[in-house]
């Protein structure tokens, strides 16, 4: 610290408080700094001493304009007396603390300033523990005057020694315990040895500390910090400075703001017990005065400074050494990790060269590409591990950490080397598998190829059988048959020609050079070879139902073939249900749902019915011949009777005339039947009616009586009950 800014400390802090400036220039740049005690002992002596000639003055009657000697008081010198003492006794006590405080590693203590001093053995002491270094030889039990003299002259001359000028002070001051100068000297070596170093912004020690304060505390309610004084009479401004720097031992809201000697005691013992600042002050120093003594305040204060900044720096020193230990575990890390791997790799790579010197294949084409595969695990390990070591040099560069190099066995030079001798190995194992893939590539090759080919080649064959069919029918049909129960086991040896094309694809066999047929064709060409065969049994059956169907003509029978192959949609010779009905639609046999249920169940039989088997063409045909037949029976007759009729219960020529029936057999008719007399449609209402139906029960009945011999009302009966069941 400056010596002018130390001066003017001393010289502001005094109790008279003479506001005296002192201009002294200092080397920034010098090794040595130099305090003053003329600041201190000239204004604490000329406070006395003015307070003294006042007096004397006073009741002397100078300067009051009368030649009495009467004693006359002023009014300010009992309070100015009370001031001297209080400072006087705050200031000793807290010397006191401060030097028991220092003196704590020699196991020393003193109890009264004054007179513990005198001798000049604690003194020497106590600059031996602030300067740490030896005053050398003196007498340490003192018992003569000239004995003290020289402990307090070898004090005095030391503290000249370190720079510290001082001014109307000698041995003899100390020895003889001038109270005021001995304050003065150790308020010297307390702004010497501790409040000197504090340094804010280029401000003088006073400054710097209270600007540093309020700072800490500037954003507390209730707390003002303008001084070292009157500032800190409520206690909370060293609660503001403990919440600050360790809120978990204080809470600072919760504090009542009026117990000010509560709240000092409270920051005092925590201050002691929990951040090791020592007790220099009582509470009633700083609560129970109106302005505590600055100089007191000023030295305790500068313990909490000190404390705190040691705080500050141990928590960025420990935040260094912690960002410096992680830094460091991460270069070990690393370097572990390379090393780790390193040996894993070498393990590898020496492993990999001795099983590819045992190694056999399967034969199959995944095992080797499986052992292809192998040959690039071990590369992209090797990038990465001298990526790695890079990362590494790199890192404890950056940290200026001492350079690492792996062990000789696990250098990247190593593992160059082995990896030279594997890559060898590697190009003629690499050699060795390619040959084997070609190999297994053209054995399935082969092996596919020799199947498709004898499997297209027993397609032809049927091919060629079917469509070179000739001779009788029955031949045909039993020749059909036998190449029919030829099929089922084609179907098998299909499956296995996709087995072995599944094989060719798993291989990534595009191209086969041994063959032209794929799975998918052949597939197709079976399907073709079986619909074929079922189309000719289909068609030589159909031909042997045909050939016995004398009763209907060659174009009757080819268009009710052709409707049955139409209908017939799974080529199974057979018609369902819903088939059945729409090939009877299309040659004009309509019925409605009921009536085709009851003709198919009719037509295709229980049997068939109850395994789902349909309507076989000999059926088919039987059917039909059944329906287009002339049969020439009386109900075949009435049923065309009504079909011409259009389902009226009688005909008018109109009627015969739209069916075609020639003109002399319509004449013969109308003359023949007679009237119909019963209801009619409207539109035949104005022309001539014929009851068809009684013309049949008598053609019916004459027919009746010439057959049976029965008499004519029985027989007449049941002619008109069969009539109406039709």
């Amino acid at each position: 610290m400056p010596i002018s800014h130390q001066a003017q400390l001393i010289y502001n802090s005094s109790p008279a408080h003479t506001h005296h400036r002192y201009n002294h220039h200092y080397n920034n740049h010098s090794l040595k700094r130099s305090t003053s005690l003329y600041g201190a002992l000239h204004s604490d002596s000329n406070f006395y001493q003015s307070r003294t000639s006042t007096s004397t003055r006073t009741r002397t009657g100078i300067g009051s304009g009368s030649g009495s000697g009467s004693d006359i008081e002023s009014p300010n010198r009992g309070m100015l007396l009370t001031e001297e003492k209080q400072w006087i006794t705050v200031q000793q006590k807290t010397f006191t603390k401060w030097l028991n405080n220092k003196l704590q590693v020699r196991n020393l203590a003193i109890d009264d300033l004054v007179k513990d001093l005198s001798d000049g053995v604690i003194l020497i002491h106590i600059l031996e523990i602030l300067g740490n270094e030896s005053l050398g030889r003196y007498a340490s039990k003192p018992k003569l005057r000239v004995q003290k003299f020289e402990n307090a002259n070898k004090s005095l001359d030391y503290v000249k020694g370190r720079g510290i000028q001082m001014t109307n002070i000698g041995a003899e001051d100390i020895v003889d315990g001038n109270r005021k100068i001995i304050l003065g000297l150790i308020w010297t070596l307390i702004l010497r040895f501790t409040i000197s170093d504090i340094s804010e912004e280029g401000m003088t020690a006073k400054e710097g500390l209270l600007l540093w304060c309020q700072r800490k505390t500037a954003c507390y309610p209730g707390v003002d910090v303008r001084d070292f004084s009157a500032s800190w009479n409520d206690g909370l401004a060293f609660c503001a400075l403990l919440d600050i720097h360790r809120p978990d031992l204080i809470d600072y809201d919760s504090l009542d703001k009026n117990d000010h000697k509560g709240n000092m005691q409270m920051a005092f013992d925590i201050a002691s017990d929990h951040i090791g600042i020592p007790d220099l002050l009582d509470v009633e120093d700083v609560c129970d005065v109106a302005k505590p003594d600055e100089r007191s305040l000023m030295t305790y204060i500068a313990y909490w400074f000190h404390a705190f900044s040691q705080l500050e720096r141990v928590e960025n020193a420990g935040r260094r050494v912690e960002k410096f230990v992680i830094n460091m575990q991460g270069a070990w890390e690393m370097q572990n990790s390379f090393e780790r791997r390193m040996k894993e790799l070498l393990q590898a790579i020496r492993a990999q060269r001795a099983e590819w010197r045992e190694a056999s294949f399967e034969g199959t084409y995944a095992d080797a590409k499986e052992q292809a595969a192998k040959f690039g695990n071990g590369l992209r390990e090797k990038s990465d591990l001298a990526a790695l070591l890079g990362n590494i040099k790199t890192k404890l560069s950056t940290y200026r950490l001492r350079a690492y190099e792996p062990p000789p066995e696990l250098r990247l030079e190593v593992l160059d080397q082995e990896w030279v001798t594997l890559t060898e190995n590697e190009r003629d194992r690499s050699q060795l598998i390619n040959e084997t893939i070609r190999d297994i590539k053209n054995a399935l090759r082969r092996s596919f190829a020799d199947k498709a080919n004898d499997f297209a080649l027993t397609l032809n064959t049927l091919s060629l059988a079917i469509s070179g069919l000739e001779g009788d029918v029955e031949d045909q049909l039993s020749h059909a048959q036998r190449l029919n129960n030829n099929l089922p086991p084609l179907d098998a040896f299909l499956e296995t020609i996709a087995e072995l094309e599944e094989r060719c694809i798993e291989a990534n066999i595009e191209e086969n050079d041994f063959t032209t047929y794929t799975y998918d064709e052949l597939a197709y060409e079976l399907g073709l070879v079986k619909s074929s065969v079922s189309k000719k049994l289909a068609f030589l059956e159909n031909q042997t139902v045909a050939r016995n169907m004398t009763n209907l003509t060659p174009i009757q029978l080819e268009e009710f073939e052709s409707v049955f192959r139409h209908f017939d949609r799974d080529s199974s010779n057979t018609l369902h249900e819903i088939e059945f009905s729409a090939a009877l639609a299309s040659l004009g046999l309509v019925y409605d749902e009921d009536e085709m249920h009851e003709v198919f169940l009719a037509t295709c039989g229980p049997a068939r019915v109850e395994r789902n088997a349909g309507v076989s063409f000999e059926q088919f045909i039987r059917f039909m011949v059944s329906v287009t037949e002339d049969q020439n029976t009386a109900e075949q007759v009435f049923q065309s009777f009504k079909e011409v009729a259009d389902g009226k219960p009688y005909v008018t020529e109109l009627d015969l005339r739209h069916s075609l029936i020639p003109e002399e057999l319509i004449d013969n008719l109308l003359q023949t039947m007679p009237q119909h007399n019963g209801p009619d449609l409207l539109e035949d209402r104005d022309v001539p009616k014929y009851d068809y139906i009684t013309f049949m029960e008598k053609m019916m009945h004459n027919d009746s009586d010439t057959e049976d011999g029965h008499d004519g009302d029985n027989s007449s009966s049941d002619r008109r009950g069969l009539v109406n069941h039709i």
